[in-house]
């Protein structure tokens, strides 16, 4: 019997301001891929995320998932600006499917992990990029799910934080969970996924290793010891 993709796009198009974003792209994901989403800037990576989790529908075409989905596609994405952190973690765990109880037993891993102190009674309208980062991040890595979407996330924080970012990461790399990582960090590439989809005027430019896919887009550096490289930011 074959095997039922986690996730399909089938003859997707999209226009924004009479602009093509997406042509008729296909694309197939199984269980268990660890997908590194690249392209130039523009190229339409992060609106992908955006169809894949549902918040945006295709002019034309078809998006078929299975399982939950979470993650961090923008910063801050949301929040309420004039809700506290700690209000905003209930707020937008639910928008991920956690009941109130799942939320409550999670809330101390959460807070822990984003680590933003007196903050968290706060107004989250008042956060630097940096905090609000903290505090998605925290809350997307806390909820259980099927596949998980990741964009440039580790892009904004200091070094501390990234690297605890990015041991996160290879739990969820290692837990079997599909994942969606998209970064201009060739390091951080080869570190977390084993397929690259490279986006080009519209289309799949590229699918395939990860090496091959790097070297495509000329991401490959003569400094593999970077260290903004080996953590993820933006290069």
């Amino acid at each position: 019997m074959a095997q039922i993709p986690l996730l399909q796009l089938s003859g997707i198009s999209l226009t924004f301001g009479g602009d093509p974003v997406f042509d008729s792209l296909d694309l197939v994901v199984q269980e268990r891929d660890r997908v590194a989403l690249v392209g130039r800037n523009g190229s339409g990576k992060s609106t992908l995320l955006t169809l894949i989790n549902g918040t945006m529908k295709p002019d034309s075409g078809q998006v078929l998932t299975r399982g939950r989905i979470a993650g961090l596609i923008a910063t801050g994405a949301g929040f309420h600006p004039q809700l506290s952190g700690r209000d905003n973690i209930y707020l937008n765990a639910a928008v991920f499917g956690l009941t109130e109880e799942e939320t409550k037993d999670r809330f101390d891993d959460i807070a822990g992990f984003a680590d933003i102190g007196r903050h968290l009674d706060s107004p989250v309208g008042n956060y630097s990029s940096g905090m609000s980062s903290r505090l998605g991040f925290a809350i997307a890595i806390n909820v259980d799910c099927d596949i998980f979407l990741a964009d440039e996330l580790l892009a904004v924080g200091d070094k501390p934080f990234k690297r605890k970012c990015m041991a996160k990461m290879e739990e969820v790399r290692d837990s079997g969970r599909t994942l969606f990582y998209v970064s201009h960090a060739a390091g951080s590439v080869r570190r977390m996924c084993d397929r690259v989809l490279v986006l080009e005027n519209g289309r799949l430019g590229f699918d395939g290793d990860v090496d091959e896919g790097i070297k495509y887009l000329h991401y490959d550096s003569d400094d593999e010891n970077n260290d903004d490289d080996e953590l993820g930011a933006d290069v």
